[in-house]
């Protein structure tokens, strides 16, 4: 039986081997792979964590790699993913995570409503980062999970970037965790890679949202929705339609707010997609769509 799951693993590993690694940028929000020891051709993958977290491990020829998500907010200096072998022994490998700046980003919202929330908002939000982390946790042990997405919609443009210093108002709030596609209401919404549907839910700021486990701690996030085509537990494949784009939740237009999660780590989507893919998407506006966002 052993030799038929080490047969099997294997097999689904060589997927790994050959295809491209996300774009790596040892930065807050970025993502980094360290190489960690020999994978032989029968050996199960080590278990790797990084600040307490189980990351994804993957096979590339003979070795086997870690990609791990960074934090936004995590502070540049050293750090050490740690491996435990199947023996119980450990071993850390160091990496060092360098400053970035963002560009800031400064919305001017008329109406007070969508900077400051009412008691009753703040307990709803607070319920919904609750059911968000839970969903932020998700683990899958999936052997070759996607390390290259497409981008969830077609047509047009990057409207706010990655990691931007966001200001309402002049008053500071937490920096974009995604990138937003500016689209018309309606616009598919497609699945950048196989997964399966981990949530659809109405959250206060984030209005209809899906959320798709792709396998060892990678989950897309897809914001803004005005309609649901698909349900939780549901297989999706690359390319199939699971929403349409909308205005739901804090906005002040119509978007898709894309987010994509890596050990818990809301990272830069365009680490995933190819550059092919990113310089066909213009980042000025071509219409008169106004797409600033109150709450992602």
């Amino acid at each position: 039986m052993k030799t038929i799951l080490s047969v099997v693993f294997l097999a689904l590993t060589t997927a790994v081997s050959a295809q491209q690694m996300p774009y790596a940028e040892s930065v807050p929000g970025g993502v980094v792979v360290v190489t960690l020891g020999t994978a032989s051709v029968d050996s199960a993958p080590p278990h790797a964590e990084f600040r307490d977290l189980r990351v994804m491990v993957v096979r590339q020829q003979d070795k086997w790699k870690a990609v791990i998500g960074l934090p936004l907010k995590l502070a540049p200096g050293k750090y050490d993913v740690t491996e435990t072998l199947a023996d119980g022994s450990k071993h850390l490998y160091p990496f060092h995570v360098t400053a970035k700046k963002y560009p800031s980003q400064y919305i001017t919202l008329k109406n007070k409503r969508q900077v400051d929330l009412t008691k009753a908002e703040l307990e709803r939000y607070y319920r919904d980062v609750k059911q968000i982390n839970r969903a932020k946790d998700t683990w899958s042990n999936v052997a070759a999970p996607p390390l290259r997405l497409d981008l969830p919609v077609r047509g047009g443009w990057i409207s706010s970037a990655f990691g931007l210093r966001r200001f309402f108002n002049k008053e500071p709030r937490s920096p974009h965790a995604g990138i937003d596609l500016a689209v018309p209401v309606g616009t598919p919404v497609r699945a950048p890679a196989a997964g399966v549907v981990l949530e659809t839910q109405n959250f206060f700021f984030t209005g209809n949202t899906i959320f798709l486990d792709h396998g060892q701690g990678l989950i897309t996030m897809y914001c803004h929705l005005s309609h649901f085509d698909v349900k939780p537990g549901e297989h999706v494949r690359r390319g199939q339609v699971i929403a349409e784009s909308g205005a739901t939740g804090r906005v002040t237009g119509p978007h898709l707010h894309w987010s994509v999660i890596l050990n818990h780590a809301l990272v830069d989507p365009t680490a995933f997609v190819s550059h092919e893919a990113m310089a066909s998407v213009p980042t000025h506006r071509p219409q008169p769509i106004h797409t600033a966002s109150a709450g992602s």
